[in-house]
Parts: structure tokens; sequence; C-alpha cells
């Protein structure tokens, strides 16, 4: 069962993925308009409908899976850079230093995730640039926290003692002994922050403070597609379905990952 939801949302993430990377030879221009064809339904000329503006469903999806998958990447990606590294040098480091990155991580835990987010592209202005800043300053903690109780049994443990003995620097020890160790919990981590950052970023994007357009976005076509629902659905639900897939995808990657690499669960 654990491989199953495993090699599942493996093959969603990656179909989804090839789906966003190969978007410009499936579908046309994300922004061409056939104003006689506003708000149709599935048709051979356009297999997911049209929008308000005539524009193809199909393309503006799998355009808006880029853009959505570009800036989750880019956020959890610079979180975990920033945030995995404070937790790691404030268990290494121990004492004052591990206080206060704390301290300061739990400020940040205090903020709810929406409003922390909304107050960072306030002053940083809307944009995908702006989301993928806002998403990361939100997840830094998550991962700082993550990392650094790990980190803590590990600088104790005798393989760090050995090195240390060696005369082995803390630079080379925290890369070659302690950082591997925490390979598992970073892939865990970052397939689970990657199912949530999704949700944000098309979150901040239906409110108008994401992706703007004439880029395609998820979050803005479920917004833009609200006022239309009775005439035409279809723009609302697959725009919708492709957040819930986007999301359920890395998140059964992350349950997995847990499973096959933890080996408290291994044999559940």
């Amino acid at each position: 069962m654990n491989t199953l939801v495993l090699r599942l949302g493996a093959g969603l993430v990656a179909l989804l993925a090839l789906l966003a990377l190969f978007a410009p030879w499936i579908a046309g221009p994300p922004d061409a308009q056939d104003i006689l064809a506003r708000l149709s339904p599935p048709t051979w000329a356009h297999l997911l409908g049209t929008d308000n503006l005539g524009r193809d469903v199909l393309s503006r999806l799998l355009f808006g899976l880029r853009t959505l998958f570009a800036v989750s990447a880019v956020s959890v990606g610079g979180a975990l850079s920033i945030g995995g590294g404070l937790g790691l040098l404030a268990a290494w480091l121990g004492g004052w230093a591990d206080r206060i990155a704390m301290r300061i991580m739990d400020m940040l835990f205090a903020f709810p995730v929406i409003l922390l987010a909304i107050g960072i592209i306030a002053v940083l202005g809307p944009g995908a640039l702006g989301a993928a800043v806002a998403i990361g300053v939100v997840y830094i903690p998550i991962f700082a926290r993550t990392l650094r109780g790990p980190a803590l049994v590990l600088r104790e443990g005798e393989m760090v003692a050995a090195a240390r003995s060696l005369g082995a620097r803390p630079t080379r020890i925290l890369l070659r002994h302690v950082l591997p160790n925490l390979a598992a919990i970073i892939l865990v981590q970052t397939s689970l922050s990657l199912s949530t950052a999704i949700l944000v970023e098309a979150s901040l994007s239906f409110l108008g403070l994401g992706t703007q357009p004439p880029t395609p976005s998820l979050g803005r076509m479920l917004a833009e597609s609200r006022n239309f629902l009775f005439l035409s659905p279809w723009p609302a639900v697959f725009s919708g379905a492709g957040i819930l897939l986007a999301s359920l995808g890395f998140n059964l990657l992350g349950d997995g990952l847990q499973d096959q690499l933890d080996p408290r669960l291994r044999g559940r």
C-alpha cells in the first residue's frame, strides 16, 4: 500500500510536470482569442472549452501549471536553503545563537500563513516574484524547525564525535556527515511543502495578489470564471481540478516517501 501511494503520487506529479513542460507543443498560445466561441463547452476545436474572452481553457490550464510549479518550486527551494541552513547552524552552534534564531522563527510562526504572505506582497507589490518571496518567507520557519531537531541529535552522535576526533572542520562535518543523514527528512518535507505552497500560490492569485495578467495562472482563472459559472462552468471546473491534482500529487508523494524512508513506518 505504501509503495502504491508513492507510485501514484510520483506518477501524478510527473504527468503534470510533463504537461506543463511541453505546453507550447500540446496547446496553442494561451492568449489567443476566438471571440465567436466565447464560453463554449468542450469541442474538438477547444478540448476543454473556452473562457469569457474566447481563450482556450486547455492552453491556459497547461501554461498555468507552468506558472504554478515555477512559483512553488522557487519559493520552497528558497525556504529550504535559508530555513534549512538556519536550522542546521542553530543546532550546531547551540547556546544564544540557537535561542535567538528559534525565537525569530517563533515570531514568524505566530502569523497566519495567508496574512503574512499578503503583508509581504503589500510591501513588494503583486506579481509572481512577490508571491514566490512571500511563500518562501512563510516556509522558512517550517524548514528551520524541521531540520533543527534531527540535527541536534546528530551533533551529539558518535559519527560526529569521530569526525571531530580526526580533526574534521565544522563545515566538512555538516556537509559530509550531518546533511546526508537529513536527506530523507528534507525530501519528505519538501514534497509536503510543495503541496501546500501550490494552494497558497493559487489563493494569492485568486485574490489578485499573485501572478498578474497576461501570464496565465490557475488561481486567476478560477477567480475570473466564477462570474460565469451558470453560463459555462468549464474554466472553473478544470482550473480547480488542476490545482487539486497538483497539490494532491505532491501530498501523496510526500506521504509515500515518508512511509518508505522512515524505518518506523516501513512495516505498517
